[in-house]
């Protein structure tokens, strides 16, 4: 029962997640709340850990989510659900592209995505944000900065806006200032 969970979950985030990347974020992070996966902090770090291997974040995500819950097979059975989509939509695509590339119903559709694909992402830098920099809430009044968090998130954003530092540059920069700071302080 399990593999067919992992199956029919990945396989729906993989072909709802248009756009990959951060994009699915909020999907990864629906299911395995609702099906009790991986807490909050496990997920955050699982993604930090995607973006320091190869290969796509879902991709890596339900690799090492299929592990937890069913070993290997589970595994390679939530990887097989998370690509499956993509594999189908490539040929399909592929096939329909070159007949439709000029309709304009066709470029309406890809326009109208955009801003869904750009609220997604925003949410996943919030949902980063509240693990990394900010804690607690507004509502009950116990909101705080992770004021290592801020510097680091402040240091390297405005290093990459400044220099244009490359993703591995910036990743490479904020685990040394992790370190560093979470270590001495």
């Amino acid at each position: 029962m399990i593999f067919l969970q992992l199956i029919w979950t990945f396989f729906r985030i993989g072909i709802l997640g248009f756009g990959g990347g951060y994009v699915i974020i909020p999907l990864l992070s629906s299911e395995i709340a609702r099906n009790q996966w991986l807490t909050s902090q496990e997920f955050a770090d699982i993604v930090a850990v995607s973006q320091m291997t190869p290969g796509p974040i879902g991709v890596n995500a339900a690799t090492f989510i299929g592990i937890r819950t069913a070993g290997f097979l589970g595994g390679l059975t939530a990887t097989v659900g998370m690509i499956l989509p993509s594999l189908i939509l490539v040929v399909i695509t592929a096939h329909m592209m070159q007949k439709f590339k000029e309709s304009i119903v066709v470029q309406s559709i890809l326009k109208g995505i955009r801003p869904a694909v750009i609220g997604l992402i925003a949410y996943a830098v919030l949902f980063f944000a509240s693990m990394s920099v900010f804690s607690g809430s507004l509502a009950d009044g116990s909101f705080s900065v992770e004021i290592r968090g801020a510097v680091i998130f402040t240091a390297v954003l405005m290093l990459s806006i400044k220099t244009r530092l490359h993703p591995i540059g910036a990743i490479a920069l904020s685990a040394g200032l992790g370190m560093a700071l979470f270590t001495l302080f």
